[in-house]
C-alpha cells in the first residue's frame, strides 16, 4: 500500500494508446495521491476529447513537459518513441513512468537510466504484470523450495492479428512482434531465473513487406543453468501462460501477463503422483504499479538503492533484445496471411 501523505503526483499522459485508456486512466481514477494533469496525443481531437470526458486540459508532447503542475509523465506511444520522450521528459525534470520496453537497444537504455540517476529523478519501464500478486506467489514457492531444482521455464504470449494500420507494423515506429508482445515472457524469464541470461538461440517470422517480425521463439539459458524457452507472437489466437518446472514439481498458471482486475488466479501444481489447484485473490496489476511509481516519485528525495534493481532490469531486458536480434534466424513471409 502507498502511505503517501502528501499532496497528489501530478501526472501528465503523453500518448493515448489502447492499453493507457483501457488500463491505466481507469487505474488512475482508483488512486488518491496521483492527480491527471494534462493529455497529450498524436492527434489533437483525440487529445481534447480524452481530456474533456476527464476534465483535464489536451497539450502537444513539449507543451506537457513544460507545464509546471506535472510532476511526472506517463508515456505510452509506439515503442520507437519511448527513449526520445523518456530522454525529453528527463531533461525537463520529470519523473518517467514508460511504458514497455523502455528503449530499443541496451545502448539507449542504459543512456535513460543513468541520465533519471544524475537527475534524480524516478524512471520505471511499466511491467505492470510485475506488480501482480500471483507472480509473488509464484516466487515465494520457489523460494520455498516448493518445486525442488528449477530446470526450465517455458512462457508464451500471443495475440491475433492487429488491425492493417496498427503502429505494431510500422518499422519504423518500433513495430514488431518482439518488442511488443515478446519482452513480456522475456521479462518473466529474468523474474524467475534472474538477470544473467544468455540467448543461446532464436528465430523471427519476418513480414518482408512490412520489415517487421510477426512471431518468434527464443532459447535463453541462466546463470543456474535452467533452460528457458520463450514464445511470442501477433498472428495467432489469445494466449497468455508460463510453467516452471523443476525437479520435484511443476508451477502452471494461465492468464500470466494481462490478467483482469477481478480474474482469480490459479496455480496448477503437479507432482509425481499429486495435483492441486491454489485459487488466488484478485489484483489490479496498473493499479498497483501506478502506486509503487507514484510512493517512488513523491518521496522527499528519490531512494536510489530502491530505482536501481528497477534501471538495471531495464537495460537487461535491452541488451536481451540486441542479442536476440543478433543470433535469431529470420524466416520471411511475403505478409501475414501467408504465414
Amino acid at each position: 500500500m502507498n502511505e503517501h501523505a502528501g499532496p497528489p503526483l501530478r501526472l501528465g499522459l503523453i500518448g493515448c494508446s489502447p492499453i493507457a485508456r483501457r488500463r491505466m486512466l481507469p487505474a488512475i481514477g482508483l488512486v488518491d495521491t496521483v492527480r491527471l494533469s494534462g493529455v497529450a496525443a498524436r492527434e489533437v481531437e483525440r487529445a481534447k476529447e480524452i481530456a474533456a470526458e476527464l476534465g483535464t486540459v489536451a497539450c502537444g508532447y513539449e507543451e506537457i513537459l513544460e507545464r509546471d503542475d506535472v510532476d511526472a509523465v506517463y508515456i505510452s506511444l509506439p515503442n520507437g518513441l519511448h527513449c526520445e520522450w523518456a530522454g525529453n521528459a528527463l531533461r525537463a525534470g520529470k519523473h518517467v513512468l514508460c511504458e514497455k520496453p523502455l528503449a530499443t537497444t541496451r545502448e539507449d537504455a542504459l543512456e535513460l537510466t543513468e541520465l533519471a540517476a544524475r537527475n534524480g529523478l524516478v524512471l520505471r519501464e511499466n511491467f505492470s504484470f510485475e506488480h501482480h500478486s500471483q507472480h509473488t506467489k509464484v516466487r515465494q514457492l520457489l523460494a520455498e523450495g516448493r518445486f525442488g531444482t528449477p530446470r526450465t521455464f517455458t512462457a508464451s504470449f500471443c495475440i491475433p492479428p492487429l488491425p492493417p494500420d496498427d503502429t505494431r507494423y510500422n518499422a519504423a515506429l518500433g513495430g514488431g512482434a518482439l518488442l511488443d508482445i515478446g519482452v513480456y515472457p522475456l521479462r518473466a524469464a529474468q523474474l524467475f531465473l534472474g538477470p544473467d541470461l544468455t540467448v543461446t538461440g532464436a528465430t523471427l517470422r519476418i513480414d518482408e513487406r512490412l520489415s517487421v517480425d510477426l512471431a518468434g521463439q527464443v532459447q535463453l539459458v541462466s546463470a543456474d543453468s535452467v533452460f528457458a524457452t520463450l514464445d511470442f507472437g501477433i498472428q495467432h489466437s489469445y494466449g497468455s501462460r508460463y510453467s516452471l518446472w523443476g525437479s520435484t514439481a511443476s508451477v502452471a498458471l494461465d492468464r500470466a501477463f494481462t490478467p483482469p482486475p477481478s480474474r482469480l488466479p490459479v496455480l496448477r501444481i503437479d507432482e509425481q503422483d499429486h495435483a492441486e489447484e491454489i485459487v488466488l485473490p484478485p489484483s489490479d496489476q496498473f493499479r498497483n504499479s501506478l502506486e509503487t511509481f507514484v510512493g517512488a516519485a513523491t518521496g522527499p528525495v528519490v531512494d536510489e538503492d530502491v530505482e536501481r534493481p528497477w534501471r538495471a532490469a531495464a537495460v537487461t531486458t535491452a541488451g536481451l533484445i540486441d542479442e536476440i536480434r543478433k543470433k535469431a534466424v529470420c524466416v520471411g513471409v511475403r505478409d501475414e496471411g501467408e504465414s
